[in-house]
């Protein structure tokens, strides 16, 4: 794999990985603007209308129709967050010419088809279709509202936005429901004109086609791409310490069988020149993963927990254990889980542990060569961050990364809440959760 980066235009760039080993290409655009409440919802909704239907393709079976005649080609709304910038565009993925008939090549068609639903939308005198509007927006109320229906993920998130209560960390990437309830299609219109004009855009690239027929593919499709003043003042807000001195406790109470207990760190001063191979390697020592102290020791030897696990989040400085606990465990799963951290702190990492957690890290990296998906996925996080290097040579820093390290790092992580949803007082639960306990 060959990567190269280049400008378009004014604040639209594009990431080149030349790669023969699939037999589909992929191609993506992503809008970048900073997450903010009032706007989030309107963000999320955005990719979703523009792919209801075009200017020449009006609707969703004339475009389906479309992509068939580009023997099955697929363009899918996205929408995330990398850090506290939010990114809102599309997916597309079609067949290498060498796999077609007669070699056809379906670069250029898929770059003017993700362009005319990125400028040239079905609109009525210059507005978005209110039909499409509705339509789209009652399906991301489903989704902002259904998010309660999965109590393990419902669980980090609300530990997120209690923890990140002052800072835009705290919002969706979906928004939240009165937000979304308020949105109209006059109103999303003029925003969505607002991100054509001012937002830097990333594409990525992934296939046999060389950078300079990609880039030319490209700026032809972009021709009308309406630019003004961009909008250059994004980026996350990455706070070293806790917010008090003592780590803060939230309890919330829902019809639950299983408590959810989540704990959020700050990654602390190690964020100040960050190591990602080894916060990695951290992270796989301290709970990623089936060799982790989390699972070996808080669930598996003292059996404290259905389920525990850490999460990174780089981009924001922060780690998460979620776990499954019995209400009655509560507070030995807490203590036990700070438990592990205060033994990596203090060294107490066996040279099997290390080589475990360098192992699981290096091969879920080279992994990701596998996955188009997951390879846009890290490209676009590299480009957001001014990084140009990629999954295997992270693989190789992984590989080298020491016990003294890992111990740093842990030293620098500070405990910022505990966040634990139970059942209610009355003991009524009405939803089965087994599947959590397996």
């Amino acid at each position: 794999m060959e990567y190269s980066r280049a400008e378009l235009m004014p604040g639209v760039y594009l990431s080149h990985l030349r790669c023969d080993k699939f037999k589909t290409a992929c191609l993506s655009v992503t809008l970048l603007t900073q997450l903010r409440r009032e706007t989030a919802s309107m963000n999320a909704l955005i990719p979703s209308v523009l792919r209801r239907g075009t200017a020449r393709y009006g609707d969703l079976e004339q475009l389906a129709a479309r992509l068939d005649e580009l023997y099955g080609a697929a363009i899918e709304p996205v929408v995330r967050r990398v850090g506290e910038i939010h990114c809102v565009g599309f997916f597309a993925s079609f067949a290498e010419s060498a796999c077609l008939p007669g070699g056809e090549e379906l670069l250029t068609p898929v770059c003017e088809l993700l362009a005319e639903m990125l400028l040239a939308p079905n609109t009525r005198g210059g507005l978005l279709l209110p039909q499409y509007v509705d339509s789209e927006k009652e399906k991301l109320l489903d989704v902002i509202r259904g998010r309660v229906n999965d109590k393990r993920s419902y669980a980090v998130q609300r530990c997120l936005e209690e923890m990140c209560c002052c800072e835009d960390y705290a919002v969706s990437r979906f928004g939240d429901e009165a937000s979304c309830e308020a949105i109209h299609y006059k109103k999303l219109t003029r925003h969505y004109r607002e991100l054509l004009r001012t937002c830097p855009m990333e594409f990525f690239y992934c296939g046999q086609a060389p950078l300079r027929r990609v880039k030319q593919a490209l700026r032809d499709a972009l021709s009308g791409l309406p630019r003004g003043e961009l909008d250059l003042d994004i980026g996350t807000d990455l706070r070293m310490n806790a917010l008090e001195e003592q780590p803060r406790y939230v309890e919330e109470r829902l019809d639950v069988t299983q408590g959810k207990l989540v704990l959020g760190f700050r990654l602390g001063e190690c964020m100040e020149d960050p190591d990602l191979a080894a916060l990695y390697v951290f992270n796989a020592v301290f709970g990623s993963g089936p060799t982790s102290k989390l699972f070996l020791n808080v669930r598996e030897k003292l059996s404290l927990c259905y389920y525990a696990g850490s999460i990174l989040v780089i981009r924001k400085g922060l780690l998460l254990v979620s776990s499954g606990v019995a209400f009655e465990n509560f507070g030995a799963a807490r203590d036990e889980i700070l438990a592990q951290l205060e033994a990596i702190r203090n060294g107490e990492i066996t040279d099997e542990e290390m080589e475990w957690a360098r192992r699981g890290v290096a091969s879920d990296l080279r992994a990701m060569l596998d996955s188009p998906g997951e390879l846009e996925g890290f490209w676009l996080a590299q480009a957001l961050d001014g990084l140009d290097y990629g999954p295997e040579a992270l693989a190789e820093l992984v590989g080298e990364v020491t016990k003294e390290q890992v111990v740093a790092v842990a030293k620098s992580v500070v405990c910022d809440l505990i966040y634990f949803l139970r059942g209610r007082e009355d003991g009524e639960a009405k939803e089965d959760e087994a599947d959590d306990e397996n």
